[in-house]
């Protein structure tokens, strides 16, 4: 049978370095994993306590289609909480999580062939999603002087329909404070541009709050999900916030595309909002664990890192160690027993310079794959 042209998207490079991982453990070696950005926490107790109780009581089937009006109501109130901005409820809809959103998101606001600019480095799935829709994803190479973000010069004249930003970025874990966020959505808005905001790591930020793009504009849409802060990857749910004159558009996407997001899942991440005690240890252990990379990566040799202001990685350019990511990091596997992401999925052009190191995982764990890291690096020369 034939494929079609859409379908020719690349692969994640980071599951195929989790299956070499896989292969090595099965073999019986010890990895430490600093691949994956996955919380090494599961699910908060309040929302496996929710849900046994969910589960003793009722049937699990269909909710509607923009989700439960409970945990609606919820959300809403944390952008109360966190960001002083007070939310319609109306506004969220609770997506099959933040992947669901972006499948949402691009169908509701553009259409086959339009160009959409993505930060380079970013998160790989943003330009396979769109290939796939028939879109045209954009690559916006950004600097180091601007944190990695992209900014207004990056994309004047490119005729972009949309614009989507991540703020803390995933591979980087650099945000966009109130100035720069503002600057982008002004410059979107005023090429005509759709303007987007990944906010999935929001709640792991470090020494300043991340700014929401709803602080600046209602003319927006924002794609969160109960996976990182909430530490709830494998229940796929998320949740995305978009105008008003919007939510039948995307309701009507969802009731066809995904029905709901599941039942389980949403009665989960409503308890799961009230266990901050909780989530906050978790976001200790990460706090730790990022204090430990700033400087057990530098004393390893990887000196050249992104300013990590919040998610849970650290981005390093190691050029004047490699020309080939992917070797190096299946070098770093075979030699030192440590999984670490080469740049490739997360920028096509530069990516064969950098990795990007995870610090997810317990703190046990990152002492020793620094450890492991600077013995190999020591053993390398």
């Amino acid at each position: 049978m034939r494929n079609s042209t859409r379908s020719g998207v690349d692969p994640f490079i980071v599951m195929d370095v989790m299956e070499a991982a896989r292969r090595a453990e099965e073999a019986g070696r010890r990895i430490i994993h600093m691949e994956v950005g996955q919380p090494g926490t599961g699910a908060p107790e309040g929302a496996l306590a929710a849900l046994e109780g969910a589960m003793k009581t009722g049937s699990l089937g269909y909710t509607v289609a923009l989700g439960l009006p409970e945990l609606r109501q919820r959300i809403a109130r944390l952008y109360g909480e966190w960001y002083g901005v007070d939310l319609n409820p109306e506004r969220v809809v609770v997506t099959p999580g933040s992947s669901g959103g972006f499948l949402l998101a691009f169908t509701a606001l553009f259409d086959t062939g339009d160009r959409i600019g993505i930060g380079a480095p970013g998160y790989p799935s943003y330009r396979q999603i769109l290939r796939a829709l028939g879109l045209v994803p954009v690559d916006l190479p950004t600097a180091p002087e601007n944190r990695l973000q992209p900014v207004p010069a990056d994309f004047a004249g490119l005729d972009l329909a949309g614009l989507m930003v991540a703020s803390p970025a995933n591979p980087t874990g650099t945000m966009l404070d109130h100035a720069a966020m503002g600057a982008l959505i002004e410059a979107a808005q005023g090429q005509g541009a759709s303007f987007i905001s990944d906010e999935i790591y929001h709640g792991l930020e470090y020494e300043a709050k991340a700014v929401t793009a709803l602080e600046l504009t209602d003319e927006c849409y924002v794609i969160n999900s109960f996976s990182k802060y909430f530490s709830m990857t494998g229940w796929r749910v998320g949740w995305m916030v978009v105008p008003e004159d919007h939510v039948r558009v995307i309701e009507r996407i969802a009731q066809n595309m995904f029905i709901c997001a599941p039942h389980a899942s949403q009665v989960a991440a409503l308890a799961a909002m009230e266990c901050d005690d909780e989530l906050q240890a978790n976001l200790d252990v990460y706090r730790a664990n990022r204090a430990l990379m700033l400087k057990g990566l530098p004393e390893a040799g990887f000196t050249n890192i992104a300013p990590p202001d919040g998610a849970f990685y650290v981005y390093a350019d190691v050029s004047e160690l490699t020309e080939d990511s992917r070797a190096f990091a299946a070098e770093i596997l075979d030699k030192a027993g440590v999984a670490v992401t080469p740049g490739l999925d997360f920028d096509p052009v530069r990516g064969h310079r950098t990795l990007r190191f995870s610090y997810a995982r317990a703190t046990a764990d990152i002492e020793e794959g620094l450890a492991r890291l600077k013995a190999f690096m020591q053993a390398r020369g």
